[in-house]
C-alpha cells in the first residue's frame, strides 16, 4: 500500500509548483492542463477561463510523488489537519529547505534541536501547506 498526498491549490498549483521546483528540488513527471483533456470538465466543475490552468501534476519532491492541481480556481484553498513531513539527512538541508518554505510562509516552530532531533522545525508555506522538516542522521 501506498499514500500519496493530492493537494489542489484551486487556481494557483503552476506558482506553487514553480515555488517547489526552487525550493526543494520538485521535478515534474507528468502535467496536464485542462485544455488537453480528452473530455471538457462538466459544466460548473472548473471556473470559466481555466483552460490553461493545471487540471493534474504529478511531481517528485526527493524520493516521494506529489500529485496536485488547481481544482475549481475558485481561490478558496484551505489547507487544514494535516502537514507534509520533509525528512532531511543532513544539518544543512534542514536550514536550506526550513528558509526557502519560509520565504514569504510563517514559522510555526523556529529551527532547532528537540528530544528527537538535532534539528526540527514546522513551517507553513506562502500557499497554506504546513511543513515539519526533521533530520534524521
Amino acid at each position: 500500500m501506498l499514500i500519496q498526498p493530492y493537494l489542489t491549490f484551486d487556481g494557483k498549483c503552476e506558482e506553487a509548483l514553480e515555488f517547489y521546483k526552487g525550493a526543494l528540488g520538485a521535478e515534474v513527471e507528468l502535467l496536464m492542463r485542462y485544455s488537453q483533456a480528452p473530455e471538457a470538465p462538466p459544466p460548473g466543475m472548473v471556473a470559466p477561463g481555466s483552460e490553461n490552468k493545471i487540471m493534474h501534476v504529478s511531481f517528485k519532491i526527493g524520493e516521494s510523488t506529489v500529485m496536485a492541481s488547481d481544482g475549481g480556481c475558485r481561490n478558496s484553498t484551505g489547507f487544514q489537519g494535516f502537514c507534509l513531513s520533509l525528512i532531511v539527512k543532513s544539518e544543512a538541508e534542514a536550514q536550506r529547505f526550513f528558509t526557502a518554505l519560509a520565504d514569504t510562509g510563517q514559522v510555526q516552530m523556529p529551527l532547532g534541536p528537540t528530544f528527537f532531533s538535532p534539528s526540527f522545525g514546522m513551517v507553513t508555506d506562502r500557499f497554506g501547506i504546513a511543513w515539519m522538516v526533521n533530520l534524521v542522521p
